[in-house]
């Protein structure tokens, strides 16, 4: 019960952020220097001021700001998000076209940089202070460092341009009618490395994470108890120390996969793959401010599902922490 109770407060607050998000991209969009309906009648070669007049009467961007803001409000409340200036779709249809393809992305990062990190992790923290230690600490603060979209242009001119063993950009070969496994195949190549660039990032966090909760896990009673028993190392490392080491992680976990929903539109460019951080992009160089907008708003609710998942699946994890308010 305190558990739905606990849900149910944190997706009203869902809703608050939702709000709040609106509002402040909307004041902020409209104060960017510029003029969406200018750039709209230059894209389509007709810069005239009739021309602009009639663009700006048509989208509502000649009437005060206030009328704007509750006409916007109340077609958001009920799951509208608008048209797209540019596309002259609806919005919410672009981002849904889009949004599968960031969250795959995603979650094939992720994995990887837990998969590795952990791992990195656990083998420095069996010998702190060796030569193992040593390699995997400035292993991770090397892939820490580098920035993403530099770590992007190498891989391709590396493993596309000398190798070429990897497709450069995009989701698919163009041109290519794969069906079935082929399908499956000819995306996963692709997406190897976007997401091996977005891992890495990641993978250098959990590394260090987990040689720190490890080392502070492994001096605690339970593991001495567990020593003098006579377990084995191997068997003290992973059902004991390793084990309660990731309970922490959990939570970095959320965090990380909350970022990345937003936080690829480098590597999304990068690679031009077609997400939302690309659909960004393009919004922004079009100034289209509804799909910007949308944007906004997807990504502001994608971020606190996330969080209220890590939170639920922290106190599965760890029976002694309660979900509170």
């Amino acid at each position: 019960m305190n558990r739905l109770a606990y849900i149910a407060r944190r997706l009203l607050r869902t809703v608050l952020v939702t709000v709040a998000v609106v509002l402040l991209s909307f004041f902020l969009i409209r104060l960017a220097p510029g003029d969406a309906a200018t750039v709209m009648a230059g894209q389509s070669g007709y810069a005239d001021e009739t021309f602009i007049k009639n663009l700006r009467a048509e989208y509502g961007l000649d009437r005060p700001l206030p009328v704007q803001l509750w006409k916007y409000v109340k077609a958001v409340a009920h799951g509208d998000l608008g048209q797209s200036y540019e596309r002259r779709q609806p919005v919410l249809e672009i981002i849904l076209e889009r949004l599968p393809n960031t969250l795959l992305l995603d979650a094939f990062a992720l994995m990887v940089a837990m998969a590795g990190g952990i791992t990195l992790g656990a083998i420095a923290a069996r010998r702190p202070g060796s030569v193992g230690d040593a390699g995997v600490t400035v292993l991770a603060m090397l892939f820490y460092a580098v920035p993403q979209f530099w770590l992007g242009m190498m891989a391709v001119l590396v493993f596309s341009v000398w190798l070429a063993v990897l497709p450069p950009f995009g989701i698919a070969t163009m041109g290519a009618d794969y069906t079935g496994l082929a399908r499956l195949a000819d995306v996963a190549r692709h997406m190897i490395l976007p997401g091996m660039t977005l891992a890495l990032y990641y993978m250098a966090s959990y590394a260090r994470l987990t040689r720190t909760a490890m080392i502070e896990v492994a001096t605690q009673d339970f593991v001495r108890t567990a020593r003098a028993k006579g377990i084995g190392e191997g068997q003290v490392a992973r059902r004991h120390i390793l084990r309660n080491a990731l309970i922490p992680l959990i939570t970095y976990a959320g965090l990380q996969a909350s970022i990345l929903v937003g936080g690829t539109v480098l590597v999304e460019n990068v690679f031009s793959w077609p997400g939302v951080g690309t659909l960004a992009y393009e919004a922004v160089t079009a100034r289209d401010n509804p799909l910007l907008l949308g944007i906004f708003i997807v990504t502001a609710v994608l971020v606190s599902l996330f969080n209220l998942l890590t939170d639920i699946a922290y106190s599965i994890a760890d029976p002694r922490v309660e979900l509170g308010g």
